[in-house]
């Protein structure tokens, strides 16, 4: 903890005494407890210009429109729109030279008598950073983790201090998601989604914000689209079927094509997903992205600008273990899973090594990856040594576990890619990255055609064409 940094009842007290900024609050559900926090300072009527709580579903469409969910980032971006208009016509021809106008809205689910859903929610900030100025947005989705509706209620209005707080008063942006949690836990708040916009942000880039959420402990992961919009994972995997590769992507290859096309060949054949709306998803865990001990911030956005050509959402997590993985997943839809990997990853999971933090063992862990009929779709090896192929279907395992992993395979489990180009077999990333580092043109030929261009139109993950130069007069 940071010696000079505030508290909660620090930095209300800060912005109620600082004359320059003057806001409304718009809660939606869970009481009015970011405003409750103003108004228990002292000094409120130097910074709250109207708190409202529109908690009545007919009130609350009078003024913000019928929606089809209230907990919504659709519900939040309206009250936005409406209160900061609202704000703006009213007080601007008063003072808008001298204050840096703002609001704040949030709109929250939290534990009640009846409804046994996710206790989450949506909140928001517009504000100026000068008179008169454009306005910058932050909005953020969190999950509220305690158990007692009082203490969600509570850290509700604590992040949403932090939140405006952060805003008002910037350090940049990785140092307001780090202040986030100022008077809170991880243990207490989950925040999966940060999306920065506006002249004030023109250079951030939302895809590091998501890396940073993961990063810095505020969620186990993070989502994004193709284009880099940021996506809570909630609704993009709501009721789909999800197959999904995880993978360093340093860069992205033929292997890694055809290990997609075929695994999706097969996933979509699964009577369970007939009609189905399949998600096909690309992940990288934190160690993934390990350059060395640390990341490389560039490298990463490098690594996402070459997965936009395979246009597949991107997922950011801390699940190092696939139980971990399957379990987050599962917990947002009830559709089959599929896992793709390759067969020095499957030989990893069956390494009883990795689960001596759980009671069961290897078998825990098999027992929360296959609990909910999940599949594992495994791309063959080739054997550098003896020419051999490998597959999940020839595969050798420890002995004591070999019982185990065919019981896997007959029940269709763990499943063999089935028609892959052999001729791919000897492509390894790490070895065209180090051919592409040292200058060796024949690296072009094991990626896809649009990722080449990509990497050297963009000089991406460090492509020098000088060193290309070189080889050839060497």
């Amino acid at each position: 903890m940071q010696a000079n940094r505030l508290d909660t009842h620090q930095k209300a007290v800060q912005i109620n005494l600082d004359k320059s900024q003057y806001g409304t609050f718009a809660e939606i559900g869970a009481g009015q407890e970011v405003a409750r926090w103003f108004f228990r300072v002292g000094g409120a009527a130097g910074t709250i210009a109207k708190s409202i709580s529109a908690y009545d579903m007919t009130v609350s469409d009078s003024m913000y429109g019928a929606c089809g969910r209230y907990v919504s980032r659709q519900r939040l971006e309206t009250m936005l729109d409406y209160e900061y208009r609202a704000m703006t016509e009213h007080l601007a021809p008063h003072r808008g030279d001298t204050t840096k106008f703002f609001v704040f809205a949030d709109t929250v689910a939290a534990k009640s008598y009846t409804r046994k859903d996710d206790c989450h929610g949506w909140m928001g900030i517009r504000f100026q950073s000068a008179p008169g100025a454009v306005p910058s947005q932050i909005i953020l989705h969190v999950s509220l983790l305690d158990k007692e509706t009082t203490a969600q209620q509570e850290a509700m209005g604590i992040l949403g201090v932090n939140l405006v707080h952060g805003a008002l008063y910037p350090n940049g942006p990785v140092e307001l998601i780090q202040s986030l949690l100022d008077d809170l836990s991880n243990e207490r708040i989950e925040v999966d989604l940060i999306e920065f916009s506006g002249p004030s942000f023109e250079d951030v880039d939302n895809r590091l914000m998501s890396l940073i959420l993961v990063q810095c402990g505020l969620s186990s992961a993070a989502m994004f689209m193709p284009n880099g919009q940021v996506v809570q994972p909630a609704e993009a995997f709501y009721k789909k079927p999800i197959l999904l590769v995880r993978g360093s992507f340093r860069p992205v290859t033929n292997v890694t094509v055809d290990m997609l096309h075929c695994s999706l060949a097969q996933f979509i054949q699964e009577p369970s997903n007939k009609n189905e709306d399949i998600l096909v998803v690309t992940e990288m865990t934190l160690n993934n992205l390990l350059t060395g001990d640390a990341i490389d911030n560039q490298d990463f956005l490098d690594r996402v600008d070459i997965l936009r050509a395979l246009g597949k959402p991107v997922l950011i997590s801390n699940f190092g273990e696939f139980y971990r993985l399957a379990n987050y997943l599962q917990h947002h839809t009830s559709k089959l899973i599929g896992l793709v990997m390759g067969v020095p990853t499957l030989r990893e999971i069956f390494e009883e090594k990795y689960y001596i933090q759980l009671a069961g063992g290897i078998l825990e862990s098999f027992g929360r990856l296959f609990k909910h009929d999940l599949k594992l779709y495994v791309y063959p090896l080739l054997d550098p040594k003896t020419g051999a192929i490998i597959t999940a279907g020839n595969l050798r395992v420890a002995q004591n576990l070999q019982h185990l992993y065919n019981y896997l395979i007959e029940n269709q489990h763990i499943q063999p890619i089935r028609d892959f180009k052999s001729e791919y077999l000897r492509i390894l990333s790490r070895d065209v990255y180090r051919r592409m580092s040292e200058g060796d043109p024949t690296w072009v030929h094991d990626v896809p055609p649009g990722v080449a261009l990509m990497i050297c139109q963009q000089h991406l993950l460090g492509y020098d064409p000088s060193r290309f130069e070189t080889a050839a007069a060497n």
